[in-house]
């Protein structure tokens, strides 16, 4: 964990998120105005998943930095779906073009992941299978200094494509240019110390219509003794560390 000057609020959160306990983290009123909730991917279990789905509401994904990306050479949804080859192949594609975001010029999704031990992959055990196990090779070959080939062929052994774990990649450059809960998610990560790979999911409301309220997602963590954290702290930290 990085030893860096910062509010007891925010390392609370690190050390809680080290250990592999949860943090709650809020992007911005700017943004989404959503809350998620997440883990540090290496520590992921069935109870992890469990907790994901039965108190998040929204979906799961898995947030991944841009030299994890990298590393396996996962591309962008969208950019495969703008293809020129792939477009002229399945023109649907054209119709289905993302242009619209509200939020956003451009989604973070990548490839969807099941891990090859799995069945169907959607149970919690098959979900947090797939989820730590890839934290762990990212890890391992990292470690390694593997070459792309390498660390492609190590993850076509376990993982195939489509899977039940939706992976969303870091923008080049982090932060700096992309405020998203996948960019605050990896930052939380190296504030951390742990491998840039989280599990986390959407909080939503009850009756699921919205997001829960920025204000009912801090009494909730509060409730559940949870850090919360707002995606401008996580910035600072990082800024300060600079």
């Amino acid at each position: 964990m990085r030893a860096i000057n910062m509010s007891d609020e925010i390392s609370a959160a690190i050390e809680a998120f080290s250990k592999g306990f949860p943090v709650c983290l809020f992007d911005s009123e700017k943004r989404e105005g959503e809350t998620d909730l997440l883990f540090s991917a290496q520590f992921a279990q069935p109870s992890t998943m469990r907790q994901l789905r039965q108190d998040c509401g929204g979906l799961l994904f898995l947030a991944i930095g841009d030299e994890v990306g990298e590393l396996f050479s996962l591309p962008f949804l969208q950019d495969l779906h703008t293809h020129p080859e792939l477009t002229k192949q399945h023109s649907v594609l054209k119709q289905l073009i993302t242009n619209d975001l509200r939020y956003d010029s451009r989604s973070a999704f990548t490839l969807s992941l099941n891990h090859r031990d799995t069945y169907t992959g959607i149970t919690d055990k098959d979900r947090a299978l797939t989820t730590r196990r890839f934290a762990e090779l990212t890890h391992e070959l990292s470690l390694s200094q593997a070459s792309t080939e390498d660390a492609q062929k190590s993850l076509g052994e376990e993982f195939r494509t489509p899977g039940h774990i939706p992976v969303c990649r870091e923008a080049k450059g982090g932060l700096s240019v992309r405020q998203g809960h996948t960019e605050l998610a990896v930052g939380l990560a190296r504030l951390s110390g742990t491998t840039p790979v989280v599990i986390g999911a959407e909080m939503l409301q009850p009756d699921g219509d919205n997001a829960l309220s920025v204000e009912d997602a801090r009494d909730w963590a509060k409730q559940k003794g949870i850090p919360f954290l707002h995606g401008i702290e996580i910035i600072s930290a990082l800024n300060h560390d600079d």
